[in-house]
C-alpha cells in the first residue's frame, strides 16, 4: 500500500512547483467575503464606548441618550463595573446595537461613562520602574569571562511596544437562529473560537456555529472570540437580530493587543580575534497590566561559556499584550545581534567575519547551515563590493553601511484532521477546520491532496473555514502548513490505497504495485497498464469514498513528513542622511532554511510579508503613550506609522531547500523572516554611521540624537 512520505524530488508533479492561489480570483474581484463584508438580512450594528483614563474608578455608566437616540435597538454594559477600577484608555465599557452603523456610532459617543481618574505610570524605558522580583541565569564563571576578555563593549538597546496594526479590525457577526448561535468571525483558531464562548450567552457550544472563510490579517491577536465577541453575541440574543461588531481603528490599536517592549543593557567580553568570552545583559520591559516574559538572550549565540542574565517585567496601564509573530524572538535577535555587532566595531572586525568566527557558539545542528546562510547572504547583497561604500569619515550627508543579523524558530505543525472524499464522477473534495489568513493555506491543501492522488489542482475543491469540518488547530507559531500538509496527506494517502485496492483487483495486479501519476492510476514499473482517474472512481458504484487523515504530531514520527527547526540570516543596505536623520533602506536579503517547500510561489511571498513587517517595526511603526495621562496618542492610521512601497527597498529571498533540506519535511514559514530585519537594519544603520542608535524604530529624530548627544549648535 503507498505510504505518506513525500516522494523524491523526480517523482513530484505538484509539490515544490509554483502555484498561484486557488482563491486569488476571488480576491482580487472582491467576491471573497471578509467578515466586513458579512450581510445578513435584518441586521444591527454595534459600537462600543470606553474608558478615557489609563487608570480611573468607574463612578457611573449612563446610557439612557443612547436608548433615546431613534435606531437604537439595544445597550449593553459591563456587569458590576460601577466602583471597579479600569486599567487602559480603551478599555470596553458599554455598547450599543443600532439599525445603521452611523447610528450606533453616535449613540455610542452618547454613553456618558463617569471615571475619577487616578495616577498611571506607563513609561516602560526606564529600569527604574521595573519589578523587584526578576528571573535571573547565570552559565560558567562570568568574572572568568571578562579577565579572558581583550575588550567589553557595553551598550543600551531597546524596541517599542508595538500594536498588531491588522488590516482587518477585530470583530464578527453573531446571529441566533432558534437554539443555535452562528458567527461569523475574523479568527485565527476556527474550530477552537467558540470553546466556552456558550457559558457567557447560555447557548451550548455544541450550538455554536464559526465560519471564516477570509480574514484580514491577525499576527497572534485573533485566537479567543474576547469580550468583543460576548457583547456581539449577547446583543444578537436580546434582540433577536444579527449583529455585527467591528472594532474601530482606535479600539482596535488601544485594546486588542500588543507585542511587548524590550530594553537591555547588555555587556561583551571579546578577544581582539573576535572570541566571545563573556555575555552579561539586564533587561526590562512591558506588555500592559499582565505579566512579562524577559526575551531570552543571548539569541541565536547559546553557548556563549560564560553568562549573566536578569530580566524583570514592568506593569503599565496600557492594553495587554498578545502573541505578535515569532513572539520574543524580535526583541532577543536586536538585543544580542546590535551587542555582537558593536562588539565586532569595536575591536575593528568585519561583522560578517565576527560572526562567521562565533558560530561554534550557536547550536552544532545549525552551524553549517547558518555558515552556508551567511555566504549565500553575502553574495546576494554584494557585501564584498559593498563594504567600500561605508563613507561615514568622507565628506557628504549621505552615509551607507551594512547589518546582518541571525535567527532561529520552531514551527513544528499543529494536530490536524482532515476527510479528503472521492466521488464517482472522480471529483475530489477535501474538509477540514483550518483557517487561511492570507498565506495560501487552501491552495496548499489542494496541493498535497492533487499530488497524492495524481490529478490537477483544479480537480480538488477545498472547504475549510468552519468549525463543522474536522478539527484542526489554530494558526500560530507557524503551526499550520505543517499540521494541515500531513492531515491532507495521510487522509489522501488512505483514499488512495483504498481506490488502489478496488483497481489493483481490475488490472489484476497488488494494491501495493499501483501508483497515482497524471490523471491515472497506473502500475509503477509498467506504466502502460493503467486505468484513468475517472474510471477508477467509477469502481465506487455511486457511493462516495471519504478517508480520514489525523496529524497528532506523534504519529508523523520520524520527521520526514513535518519537522521543526529552522535558521536564517538577513542583512541589509542603507543609506542615512546625517543632516536630517533619514534612514533609506536601499536592500534586504532573506535568507530561510524552510524544510520541505509545498508551493515557492507562497512561500517567497511569506517572507517577504515578513521582511516588510519588520521593516515597518524598524524604522516606523510605535506605540506612543502620553506619559502622564497613559492615554495612546497615536491609536489611528494617520500617526501610526507604516512603511509605504517606497519605503521597502529591494527586496531579495532565497529559500534553503532540496537535496539535505527538503528530505527533513514540511516545516512553518510564518514567523522566521519577521524576526531579522530590526536587528539588521539597526546593525547596518550603526555600520553608516559610527554610532549605535539605541532604540527602534529608527526615526530621525532618533537618528539625529545619536549623533549628537550633547545637542544641536547653531
Amino acid at each position: 500500500m503507498a505510504r505518506a512520505e513525500w516522494p523524491d524530488a523526480s517523482k513530484r508533479s505538484v509539490v515544490g512547483r509554483p502555484t498561484s492561489r486557488i482563491d486569488g480570483p476571488v480576491k482580487a474581484t472582491g467576491a471573497a467575503k471578509y467578515t466586513y463584508d458579512i450581510q445578513r438580512p435584518n441586521m444591527l450594528y454595534a459600537k462600543v464606548a470606553y474608558a478615557r483614563f489609563a487608570a480611573s474608578k468607574v463612578v457611573d455608566i449612563d446610557t439612557s441618550a443612547a436608548e433615546a437616540l431613534p435606531g437604537v435597538k439595544a445597550v449593553w454594559k459591563e456587569a458590576d463595573a460601577i466602583g471597579k477600577e479600569t486599567q487602559y484608555a480603551g478599555q470596553i465599557l458599554a455598547a450599543v446595537a443600532a439599525e445603521t452603523e452611523e447610528v450606533a456610532a453616535e449613540a455610542a459617543r452618547r454613553i456618558r461613562i463617569v471615571e475619577e481618574p487616578g495616577t498611571p505610570q506607563v513609561r516602560d524605558d526606564d529600569p527604574a520602574l521595573a519589578d523587584k522580583k526578576p528571573s535571573s541565569r547565570d552559565i560558567g564563571r562570568v568574572e572568568e569571562g571578562y579577565a579572558a576578555a581583550d575588550q567589553v563593549v557595553e551598550g543600551r538597546y531597546g524596541l517599542p511596544v508595538v500594536t498588531h496594526c491588522c488590516l482587518e479590525a477585530h470583530g464578527q457577526v453573531a446571529e441566533f437562529q432558534g437554539q443555535d448561535l452562528y458567527i461569523w468571525a475574523s479568527t485565527q483558531a476556527v474550530s477552537s473560537y467558540a470553546d466556552q464562548l456558550g457559558e457567557s450567552v447560555g447557548v451550548p457550544d455544541a450550538n455554536i456555529h464559526v465560519e471564516c472563510q477570509y480574514m484580514g490579517g491577525g499576527f497572534g491577536s485573533k485566537f479567543s472570540y474576547d469580550k468583543w465577541g460576548v457583547i456581539g453575541a449577547q446583543l444578537a440574543k436580546q434582540t433577536g437580530r444579527p449583529v455585527k461588531l467591528m472594532l474601530d481603528r482606535d479600539v482596535e490599536l488601544m485594546a486588542a493587543g500588543n507585542r511587548p517592549s524590550a530594553y537591555a543593557d547588555v555587556k561583551v567580553g571579546v578577544k581582539r580575534d573576535g572570541t566571545i568570552t563573556v555575555f552579561e545583559a539586564t533587561i526590562w520591559g512591558t506588555g500592559g497590566p499582565g505579566g512579562y516574559r524577559p526575551p531570552q538572550v543571548p539569541y541565536v549565540f547559546t553557548r556563549i561559556p560564560n553568562q549573566r542574565v536578569n530580566g524583570s517585567g514592568i506593569s503599565t496601564h496600557r492594553g495587554g499584550q498578545r502573541a505578535w509573530r515569532a513572539p520574543g524572538h524580535p526583541q532577543a535577535c536586536l538585543l544580542t545581534m546590535a551587542a555582537f555587532e558593536d562588539a565586532a566595531a569595536a575591536i575593528g572586525m568585519d561583522a560578517l567575519e565576527f560572526f562567521l568566527k562565533n558560530l561554534e557558539l550557536a547550536e552544532p545542528a545549525k552551524r553549517d547551515v547558518y555558515r552556508k546562510e551567511l555566504e549565500i547572504a553575502a553574495d546576494l547583497i554584494g557585501y564584498k563590493e559593498k563594504a567600500h561604500l561605508r563613507t561615514q569619515l568622507t565628506p557628504g550627508p549621505l552615509k551607507r553601511g551594512l547589518g546582518i543579523s541571525l535567527h532561529m524558530w520552531g514551527g513544528l505543525g499543529h494536530p490536524s484532521n482532515c476527510d479528503v472524499t472521492l466521488y464517482p464522477d472522480g471529483s475530489v473534495e477535501v474538509k477540514i477546520g483550518t483557517q487561511d489568513l492570507g498565506t495560501g493555506t487552501r491552495t496548499v491543501i489542494a496541493m498535497v491532496v492533487a499530488e497524492t492522488l495524481g490529478v490537477p489542482v483544479e480537480a480538488v475543491t477545498v472547504k475549510m473555514g468552519s468549525n463543522a469540518y474536522p478539527e484542526s488547530g489554530a494558526s500560530g507559531g507557524s503551526t499550520t502548513v505543517g499540521g494541515v500538509s500531513a492531515s491532507s496527506r495521510f487522509a489522501a494517502t488512505e483514499a488512495f490505497n483504498q481506490l488502489a485496492a478496488l483497481v489493483a483487483h481490475e488490472l489484476g495486479v497488488a494494491p501495493e504495485d499501483l501508483e497515482a501519476r497524471n490523471g491515472r492510476i497506473q502500475v509503477a514499473q509498467s506504466p502502460d497498464k493503467y486505468m484513468s482517474w475517472r474510471d477508477a472512481c467509477g469502481l465506487l458504484q455511486g457511493r462516495p469514498l471519504t478517508a480520514r487523515g489525523q496529524n497528532n504530531i506523534v504519529e508523523s514520527q520520524p520527521r520526514h513528513i513535518i519537522d521543526a527547526g529552522v535558521c536564517g540570516v538577513q542583512m541589509a543596505d542603507v543609506t542615512v542622511d546625517v543632516e536630517t536623520g533619514v534612514v533609506r533602506l536601499n536592500e534586504m536579503v532573506a535568507v530561510q532554511d524552510c524544510g520541505l517547500v509545498i508551493n515557492p510561489k507562497t512561500a517567497e511571498s511569506q517572507v517577504y510579508g515578513g521582511m516588510i513587517m519588520g521593516i515597518t517595526y524598524a524604522l516606523f511603526e510605535e506605540a506612543v503613550y502620553d506619559p502622564t495621562t497613559g492615554v495612546m496618542l497615536n491609536a489611528d492610521m494617520e500617526f501610526y506609522r507604516l512603511a509605504g512601497y517606497a519605503d521597502i527597498g529591494r527586496l531579495k529571498v532565497h529559500l534553503m531547500t532540496g537535496p539535505g533540506f527538503d528530505d527533513r519535511g514540511v516545516i512553518g514559514l510564518g514567523e522566521p523572516p519577521v524576526i531579522s530585519p530590526g536587528a539588521a537594519i539597526s546593525n547596518a544603520v550603526a555600520n553608516a554611521v559610527g554610532v549605535r542608535v539605541p532604540y527602534l524604530p529608527l526615526t530621525p529624530d532618533r537618528v539625529l540624537a545619536a549623533l549628537h548627544p550633547g545637542g544641536f549648535t547653531v
